[in-house]
């Protein structure tokens, strides 16, 4: 079997972040930890339209992206969005937007060249405060932890206020994660947020996706997962 080639390397804020190559598939690693697969993108693409479908008449509907990756979960939103919507996607690793610009611009579809996508290199829970915003996709590393989430600077019971407070009336929050995270779905409910889980794919190393809108809010049906 063909060997797996590093094609990107990069210190991140975390660690060393590695791109790597295998054929048409890519691996980004961070310190030496698998946190995406070009192959694996089923809960990704689930998180895009569960966010997004609910924006395809809106009139200019305004998205905020946390986290870029490997471009995948922003193609999927792409390809349902109107297009007068406006998208923004906050990233912390600058080596990540030049990858998904280089040799990611095939496997994410070009999103970043899609004018309706701006990227800032910022954190995402300061670029919230720019709202109003239609929908908020989380889609950063391991996602919310099971329990122990008090303090925690983006899934903790002050960032999902702040995540509310940067959503327009009727927006939405979406976050992936690696596992459920019951502490996450209590912060949600206390917040006011009616919560849906949705475990795309099938088995027993199945991801999970929150989708969050303030209550009261007319739940529109989502697409099913595949």
């Amino acid at each position: 079997m063909q060997a797996w080639e590093t094609v990107g390397e990069a210190q991140g804020r975390q660690g060393k972040l590695e791109l790597r190559r295998r054929g048409g598939d890519y691996l980004l690693l961070l310190g030496g930890r698998v946190l995406m697969s070009s192959r694996e993108d089923r809960s990704e693409r689930a998180l895009a339209e569960a966010l997004c479908n609910p924006l395809r008449e809106r009139r200019a509907p305004r998205v905020l992206f946390g986290g870029l990756g490997l471009g995948r979960t922003l193609r999927a939103a792409l390809d349902v969005l109107p297009e007068e919507a406006i998208v923004e996607v906050a990233e912390l690793e600058p080596a990540i937007v030049d990858w998904c610009r280089g040799p990611l611009a095939e496997v994410c579809g070009h999103a970043l060249t899609d004018r309706r996508v701006s990227v800032q290199i910022e954190n995402v829970r300061v670029r919230s405060a720019a709202g109003p915003w239609d929908a908020i996709v989380l889609d950063l590393s391991e996602g919310p932890k099971p329990a122990g989430l008090k303090h925690d600077a983006l899934y903790g019971p002050r960032a999902v206020r702040d995540w509310r407070e940067g959503l327009t009336a009727s927006g939405a929050l979406g976050v992936w994660g690696e596992n459920p995270s019951p502490a996450f779905e209590r912060i949600l409910r206390r917040a006011g947020f009616g919560v849906e889980k949705l475990r795309p794919g099938r088995g027993a190393r199945r991801h999970v996706v929150y989708v969050a809108r303030p209550s009261g809010t007319r739940q529109r049906r989502l697409p099913s997962a595949r």
